[in-house]
C-alpha cells in the first residue's frame, strides 16, 4: 500500500492542477481538457469528487461538457445534472430556512454557500442578530431539525449545525459572534446591518455586502482551517475584478477587527493563483499588496486542498490578531483569543487518539 501512495499523491496534484486551469482559465485549458479526457473509471470519479470538495462541480466540469471529448462529455453532462438538482432543492430549503428565521425576529444573512454561484458549498452558513434559544426553536419546531453535537469550539464561537429532514447539506448557524473563538461582535453585526439582496433562481436571500464576503472568506481560510479551495480563488477573483470591493470600508473594518494583515495575504493569494493559471493581473490596490505577509508562493497542494503553512505564517497572524485586539482595549475578545492554542492543542490530541477531533473542534 505505501508502494502506492507516491502515485496517488501525482494523481491528486495532476487533478487539482486540471481543476484550476478549468476554472481560472477556461477559454485557454486544452491541456486539462486533454487530460480529463483521458481519466477512467475511479479516476473519473475522484476528480467530480475534488471539484464537489473545492465547491466547483459546475464550474469545473462545463468546459469539459462543452468541448469536443468524446465520452468525457457525457459523465461531466451527467454529474453537472445532478449536481443542478442538489442545487434546485437546497435553495427551496434555504429560502423557507430564512424566511422562518426573519418571520421569527431573527435578522438573517446566507453567508459562503451562495458567494460559489453557480455552484453552492456543501454546508448552508447563516449568520443572524438573533438569540441563540429563538433559532433553536424555529429549526426543531417548525422544520424538525435535529441538533447535531456541539464541539467546544462551536459553543464557544455560537454556533449551531442542524439536520433537516430531506435536506443533503447541514444548516450552520453563527449566532451575534464570528471568528474561531467568536471574538467579533462589532464586525459581525456588519453582516445584517450591510446586507445585500441576491436573487438566484426565483429566490431572494439576503446576503453580505462585497467587504464582508472577503472578511468571513479570510476569517476561516487565514485564521481558521489554513487551506484555500479553488472557489475561494474563483470566487474572489470575479468579486475584485467586478469592481465592487470597497478597499477603503474592507480596510476599516478588518483594521476594527485585527485582521487587515490576513485579509491583504488572502487577496495577494487570489491575485497570485490567478496570474499563475491564467497570465491576469488582479487590479488590487498597491496599499493591499505591502499589506501582505506573504503570497501564493507559500500556498503548496497538500491533502485535497492548497495549503497555508500554519508555522509560521498561521501563527504570525494569529499573533497579531491578539496584539491589535488587545491595543484596542476589548478584554472579552483578548480573552477567547488566548483560548485558542489550547484548543487546537487539544483537537491536535484528540484526532491522533480517535482520528477525529469534532468533539473539540
Amino acid at each position: 500500500m505505501s508502494a502506492n501512495a507516491p502515485a496517488r499523491a501525482a494523481d491528486f496534484r495532476a487533478h487539482l492542477d486540471a481543476l484550476c486551469k478549468l476554472t481560472l482559465n477556461p477559454s485557454n485549458s486544452s491541456d486539462a481538457l486533454t487530460y480529463v479526457a483521458g481519466l477512467h473509471g475511479p479516476e473519473r470519479q475522484e476528480f467530480v469528487a475534488l471539484s464537489d470538495s473545492h465547491h466547483v462541480v459546475i464550474r469545473g466540469l462545463s468546459p469539459i461538457e462543452q468541448s469536443d471529448t468524446g465520452e468525457a462529455r457525457i459523465w461531466a453532462a451527467n454529474a453537472i445534472a445532478a449536481e443542478k438538482q442538489r442545487i434546485a432543492d437546497a435553495l427551496a430549503r434555504l429560502s423557507e430556512v430564512c424566511a422562518a428565521l426573519e418571520g421569527a425576529g431573527c435578522q438573517t444573512t446566507v453567508m459562503k454557500s451562495l458567494d460559489h454561484w453557480p455552484d453552492l458549498g456543501n454546508d448552508l452558513d447563516l449568520f443572524t442578530t438573533g438569540d441563540e434559544s429563538r433559532v433553536v426553536a424555529v429549526m426543531t419546531e417548525k422544520f424538525n431539525a435535529r441538533i447535531e453535537p456541539r464541539s467546544w469550539g462551536d459553543r464557544l464561537a455560537h454556533k449551531w449545525n442542524f439536520a433537516l429532514p430531506r435536506l443533503k447539506e447541514a444548516i450552520e448557524v453563527h449566532c451575534k459572534r464570528l471568528g474561531q473563538t467568536g471574538e467579533h461582535t462589532a464586525m459581525a453585526r456588519r453582516f445584517v446591518t450591510r446586507r445585500v439582496a441576491k436573487q438566484l433562481s426565483g429566490y431572494t436571500f439576503m446576503v453580505p455586502a462585497p467587504e464582508e464576503r472577503v472578511i468571513v472568506a479570510t476569517l476561516q481560510r487565514m485564521y481558521r482551517h489554513f487551506y484555500f479551495r479553488v472557489c475561494d480563488i474563483v470566487d474572489n477573483a470575479a468579486l475584485i475584478e467586478s469592481g465592487a470591493l470597497n478597499y477603503s470600508e474592507l480596510r476599516s473594518a478588518a483594521l476594527d477587527g485585527g485582521i487587515w494583515p490576513g485579509i491583504a495575504t488572502f487577496l495577494c493569494i487570489v491575485a497570485d493563483y490567478v496570474q499563475r493559471y491564467s497570465g491576469r493581473v488582479l487590479p488590487l490596490p498597491q496599499y493591499v499588496r505591502s499589506a501582505a505577509r506573504f503570497g501564493g508562493e507559500q500556498v503548496t497542494p497538500g491533502g485535497k486542498f492548497l495549503r497555508v503553512p500554519i508555522m509560521p505564517y498561521g501563527a504570525k497572524l494569529y499573533t497579531e490578531q491578539v496584539r491589535q485586539t488587545a491595543l484596542r482595549g476589548d478584554v472579552p475578545a483578548t480573552f477567547r483569543l488566548s483560548l485558542l492554542p489550547p484548543l487546537a492543542s487539544a483537537a491536535a490530541v484528540a484526532y491522533k487518539l480517535t482520528g477525529s477531533d469534532k468533539g473539540v473542534w
